[in-house]
């Protein structure tokens, strides 16, 4: 083998290792495109998952609360019932099982009464009228419970508010 022959022959391998490697960096430079790719796709499916959990949920809790506010409506009954029973017979106590089994289901939801036990709050009272009496404020009379599901207002109490009496 002549001296120009090998030296044909090295220059041949240098460019075919040159080739090679440029084809090697195209080939990564390639798969590290896809991969990143692979992963956006991957984040975007998550966040749609993530969004509709979220959106089922809310969903969820929307339709539950307008059914407890029509059941509401019967556990009033329940109660205007009661209230007026003379005596405590097996009728009156299977109304009352009725009413706590009812009740437990709508706490076990998120259904939480609103406290009226407390000074008159007109972002979750309801004041139907005022009395005159010593303190400011109070509530006096509760005319209609009021509930909370989830932290939503589904009913406001409907309540009697005092007034300080008016000096003469």
């Amino acid at each position: 083998m002549t001296e120009r022959s090998k030296k044909k022959k090295e220059e041949d391998v240098q460019e075919a290792s040159e080739d090679m490697t440029e084809a090697l960096a195209e080939a990564n430079a390639k798969a590290e495109e896809y991969l990143n790719m692979a992963r956006r796709l991957q984040a975007d499916f998550d966040n749609f998952r993530k969004r509709t959990e979220k959106e089922n949920d809310e969903f969820r809790r929307f339709a539950l609360c307008g059914i407890a506010g029509s059941l509401l409506t019967i556990v009033d009954d329940m109660d205007r019932a009661l209230g007026t029973a003379k005596e405590e017979d097996e009728l009156v106590k299977g109304i009352r099982g009725i009413r706590q089994n009812l009740m437990k289901i709508l706490e076990e939801n998120g259904l939480t009464e609103i406290e009226t036990n407390c000074k008159f709050d007109p972002n979750i009272h309801e004041a139907l009228c005022i009395m005159e009496a010593d303190t400011e404020g109070d509530i006096a009379e509760v005319f209609q419970k009021g509930y909370r599901m989830n932290d939503k207002v589904i009913r406001y109490p409907k309540v009697k508010v005092t007034k300080k009496k008016e000096s003469e």
